[in-house]
């Protein structure tokens, strides 16, 4: 069974905790109070990551945050890889350390990935799953799954061959990102600078890059959310998209192809593939809007 080996408040006002994981020490963050909500983020994104969305969220919600292992204060040996499986039961673990009942998950890009897979795993662990742009190649059609598992492989060989710039420019390509032209709310928090992230940036690329392409995900599997009868043992699946995503990107493909294997239409959000980081406020109320959908209640009246 895992334990938290310590859990302390930092200097932000977090209860900050270390959790002991299979092969890994999980380092994680409590802000807030009521319903449980955990953030699973993007790219080398940690416990840090979305301060100005988690600030607005904690209003209302008990809001986790936490650094995938193999980053920030979750660092693993050198050398070591990961895969999907290993992150989700990473989530699974984690929610199961601090709560015992079903939480809302927002996962946002490999987040959200990690969510679909949690989903399939563990259903009841989550009532909610908001997918932001999932980066998960095995959603779409056989030839377009090939094709970005290539784009993902030559972002591996660029920063090999070139180095972080020029390679997380693929990764703005890729993903429909324009650093140029992007609006921002104001007033947002400064984000580390890149030498500050390089030791993310670079196990990012080189380590989970590799885990989405070799990923054995089966869409297939996953559960049914729980209907207004009980039938059914998994959690809302809500698709997400950036308004500003590009229609053929990777990103919003998978997001398309998720809602069409669900049945359900996307939920559009402000901003692009990190609108969370670009738009926060407008995402926190989004986020709640989502939230406070309730399809099964609607079901109900549909029926009588």
């Amino acid at each position: 069974m895992t334990k938290t080996k310590t859990e302390t408040e930092n200097a932000n006002g977090a209860r900050a905790g270390l959790l002991q994981v299979p092969g890994a020490e999980l380092y994680y963050e409590v802000r807030g109070s009521g319903p449980l909500l955990l953030i699973a983020q993007s790219g080398e994104g940690d416990a840090g990551r979305s301060v100005d969305l988690v600030d607005r969220l904690a209003e209302d919600h008990t809001v986790v945050t936490y650094d995938r292992r193999g980053l920030s204060r979750s660092a693993l040996p050198p050398g070591r890889g990961v895969t999907m499986e290993e992150h989700a039961d990473d989530v699974h673990r984690l929610l199961a350390e601090l709560t015992d009942e079903p939480a809302v998950m927002l996962g946002l890009s490999l987040g959200a990935s990690i969510g679909l897979h949690l989903a399939v795993r563990h259903p009841g662990q989550l009532s909610v799953l908001v997918a932001h742009e999932p980066v998960t190649p095995r959603l779409l059609p056989a030839g377009e799954r090939s094709r970005h598992e290539r784009e993902l492989r030559e972002i591996q060989e660029r920063y090999r061959r070139d180095g972080l710039l020029p390679a997380l420019g693929e990764v703005a390509r890729v993903l429909g990102i324009d650093p140029a032209a992007q609006d921002r709310e104001p007033g947002l928090t400064p984000q580390p600078g890149l030498s500050e992230r390089a030791a993310d940036f670079d196990f990012f690329l080189t380590r989970d890059l590799t885990a989405i392409v070799e990923d054995t995900f089966d869409p297939a599997e996953l559960p049914r959310p729980a209907g207004p009868a009980g039938a059914g043992a998994g959690p809302r699946i809500v698709p997400v998209t950036g308004r500003t995503t590009p229609r053929t990107v990777f990103d919003q493909r998978c997001a398309e192809e998720l809602a069409a294997l669900l049945g359900t239409q996307t939920a559009e959000f402000p901003g692009g593939h990190n609108g969370n980081l670009t738009h926060p406020a407008a995402w926190a109320t989004r986020l709640r809007e989502v939230l406070a959908e309730d399809p099964r209640r609607a079901e109900e009246v549909d029926g009588g």
